[in-house]
């Protein structure tokens, strides 16, 4: 499994654990089902469930008009990985992240969120 493959599983974990408050060991079974767990892939998802506060604080701080609570789960959730690979993963340029979570947001989210996802991020990385 790619990078890319296994940001987009651990953004299907993460949103699952966002809407329906599962443990992420339950959450990456139901999504992965046959897959193989990749080790970039449980980084991600146990980098964002372990710093959930301290990445939340940090989009909060960057949301102009916005509560976190009022963005919806798919923008969230790719946030908060995006957010977590640029201030806890030193080998990942931003750059690449920003360009992965808007792949994401463009494919599951609606046709504002890449824009969205864009901006929030930009100022983060500012």
């Amino acid at each position: 499994m790619n990078r890319h493959t296994a940001r987009e599983k651990a953004f299907q974990i993460i949103f699952q654990m966002d809407i329906n408050e599962v443990e992420p060991k339950e959450a990456i079974q139901s999504t992965l089902e046959t897959d193989k767990i990749n080790d970039f892939l449980l980084s991600l998802v146990n980098g964002v469930t372990e710093n959930k506060q301290k990445i939340d604080a940090i989009l909060t701080e960057h949301l102009e008009n916005w509560t976190l609570n009022r963005i919806a789960s798919v923008e969230r959730s790719i946030l908060r990985i995006a957010t977590y690979e640029i201030k806890f993963m030193d080998d990942i340029p931003n750059n690449v992240s920003i360009n992965e979570a808007i792949e994401l947001a463009n494919k599951f989210g609606d046709e504002k969120s890449g824009k969205f996802i864009n901006g929030v991020l930009s100022k983060i990385i500012a």
